[in-house]
């Protein structure tokens, strides 16, 4: 099969298991945005705790943990780069000692400020050709898609799996 014949047709699995090729997708999604995230020195996950910082606010690390549906030692190794740049601050809770208080820095939410646009320039590179209604119609069916497939229950238990093994 030549490639143009090969780029153009869908992958054999979409024939039988479409749901599959979202493995695929996945990949390449995960590919495009931390390409162009590299100039800035961060990665997807780095931008995936500071927006939960931002929108909820001072977390415990432990929160901050079950949010972003991470193992605890993955959380330490994301703030531990997120604070050698300075885009978060991590201090002890004074009413508990054993525990650290999570918060994002000025300077992270300016990070966040800067890569929106990047952000938004692959999702509109990944999504070019459909029309606002396909749009709409995929975060619906995505959306189901994942409410079906137990949503963040079920993908924090994927991930423990994964960490396990």
């Amino acid at each position: 099969m030549s490639t143009e014949v090969r780029a153009a047709a869908p992958p054999g699995i979409a024939k039988r298991w479409p749901t599959l090729l979202m493995i695929k997708l996945g990949r390449i999604t995960m590919h495009r945005f931390t390409e162009a995230l590299e100039p800035f020195g961060i990665r997807p996950r780095h931008v995936a705790a500071l927006i939960e910082l931002r929108d909820r606010g001072e977390l415990t690390q432990q929160s901050l943990c079950g949010q972003l549906h991470l193992d605890p030692t993955n959380v330490v190794a994301i703030l531990n780069e997120l604070e050698k740049r300075g885009y978060a601050t991590r201090r002890r809770d004074p009413e508990d000692r054993r525990r650290h208080l999570v918060e994002v820095s000025k300077k992270g939410l300016a990070v966040i400020e800067k890569v929106s646009d990047v952000m938004d320039g692959v999702e509109e590179e990944l999504l070019d050709g459909l029309e606002p209604a396909e749009r709409e119609q995929l975060e619906r069916l995505l959306t189901s898609f994942w409410e079906q497939s137990g949503g963040y229950e079920a993908w924090a238990k994927v991930a423990a799996d994964g960490e396990d093994k």
